[in-house]
């Protein structure tokens, strides 16, 4: 049984940079698809991930990636943010600035959290980040 629990949800376009061609490609198919993405939090562990999840039938799974301490996350644009992992560079293209928002406002947090930078943090409890 999962203990985590969602501190936000937004809808974008999950993008991954391929180096070889130097652009952005969509994640999981060979055109750009809006998905639902979460930031889901485990207090008992402490972790953070993004989960995207497409809004087609087949609900394929475009990221599942681990938020880590240190991590490196840009705002390029309202609509546009980035981030890299140890394999590649993930970008959520937003349906709206709002959703880019939204989901600055749970990455921060999260990233914070990480970083021991919430003094008041309680490992006991889960947050959910009010917008």
């Amino acid at each position: 049984m999962s203990c985590e629990s969602s501190i936000c949800q937004v809808r974008a376009t999950v993008m991954l940079y391929d180096d070889s061609s130097k652009r952005w490609v969509p994640s999981g198919s060979d055109s750009p698809a809006l998905s639902r993405v979460h930031i889901y939090h485990n207090p008992s562990t402490h972790t953070f991930r993004v989960v995207g999840r497409k809004l087609q039938a087949d609900q394929q799974v475009v990221i599942n990636c681990p938020i880590i301490k240190g991590m490196k996350y840009n705002q390029a644009t309202p609509n546009f943010h980035q981030w890299r992992d140890p394999k590649q560079v993930w970008g959520l293209n937003f349906s709206s600035k709002e959703d880019g928002a939204t989901f600055s406002k749970a990455m921060t947090y999260a990233l914070d959290a990480l970083s021991d930078k919430l003094a008041a943090y309680d490992h006991q409890k889960s947050y959910t980040v009010h917008l």
